[in-house]
């Protein structure tokens, strides 16, 4: 199994492209099923695994007190896994097929009203370098709906500020064009203007930029997006995610296409961008009951 496991990772690296992060959950989940399979003494051979084997790991993780959406996630790497092996020839039939996914409760995302996105978005101090990347990265995560991983990826050549355009680089590294408006524009122009006042190192073509000189990591946009919630009043928990559903939330309640925002987002399936109508729907039935005579 561990060897397996290895050709696995290989293949998830080597021809998927999967991120670190994509990485790194598959193999907590695959070790996690190891680790099941050595404590109920099953031989670690792929050949004696079989649908119920899955099933009691699965039952397992129920008793472990483990979320569905989790024990989804666990079951969705087992069938890639065995579905490696199949198409590889290790293994004829895939155990985990027969396999019931446990059923998840669909959480709608949280977004945020139009006049809290301008309460946090004018909110950074521009007198200052450093506020005026801030003002830039926060206008552009929510004039894109990009990812803070592909922000904290763009490199100053990305960007087009004539045409109101860059280029992301997605996962599987997928390359998307992406619009932003006049306000991103602006707030981009005034940060490139000062950003060699940061001291990049040489060779540094990150567009964002810490105050070491160095490119901006993920982390550092998460501390500084708290920052500005509490600057800006905003009491409701937001992630920088949240920017990206008030994006795609706000382009559908203005009457753009669910397709088109599904490129814009880079979703791979339309189904994962449904999910805002859904949204757009419940906040439509709230709307007719506080506003109807007759609700």
């Amino acid at each position: 199994m561990e060897e397996y496991i290895a050709k696995f990772s290989n293949y998830l690296k080597g021809e998927k492209n999967v991120s670190p992060h994509t990485l790194k959950s598959y193999s907590a989940d695959l070790n996690d099923f190891l680790n099941f399979l050595k404590k109920e003494k099953i031989p670690l051979k792929v050949r004696y695994i079989d649908h119920l084997t899955i099933r009691r790991f699965l039952a397992s993780l129920q008793r472990r007190g483990l979320s569905h959406a989790t024990m989804a996630r666990k079951l969705a790497t087992l069938r890639s896994f065995f579905r490696f092996l199949c198409r590889e020839e290790y293994l004829e039939i895939n155990p985990a097929l027969g396999t019931r996914t446990p059923k998840i409760a669909k959480k709608l995302p949280k977004f945020l009203a139009l006049s809290e996105v301008f309460a946090l978005l004018e909110s950074p101090d521009e007198k200052g370098i450093l506020g005026l990347r801030d003002r830039a990265i926060l206008e552009l995560l929510y004039a894109t709906g990009m990812r803070v991983s592909e922000l904290v990826g763009l490199n100053v050549n990305d960007v087009d500020l004539l045409g109101g355009v860059t280029k992301i680089w997605g996962k599987g590294g997928k390359e998307r064009l992406a619009p932003f408006g006049t306000e991103a524009t602006q707030a981009l122009h005034n940060y490139l203007r000062r950003r060699e006042t940061l001291h990049p190192g040489e060779g540094e073509r990150g567009l964002f930029l810490n105050k070491s000189g160095a490119r901006i990591s993920a982390r550092s946009i998460r501390r500084l997006l708290d920052k500005y919630i509490k600057k800006a009043s905003l009491s409701q928990k937001i992630s920088p995610h949240t920017l990206r559903h008030s994006f795609a939330t706000h382009l559908l309640d203005a009457g753009a296409d669910l397709r088109s925002i599904q490129e814009l987002l880079g979703h791979a399936s339309l189904s994962t961008t449904q999910v805002y109508t859904h949204l757009t729907t419940e906040r439509l039935k709230r709307v007719y009951d506080k506003a109807h005579p007759r609700a």
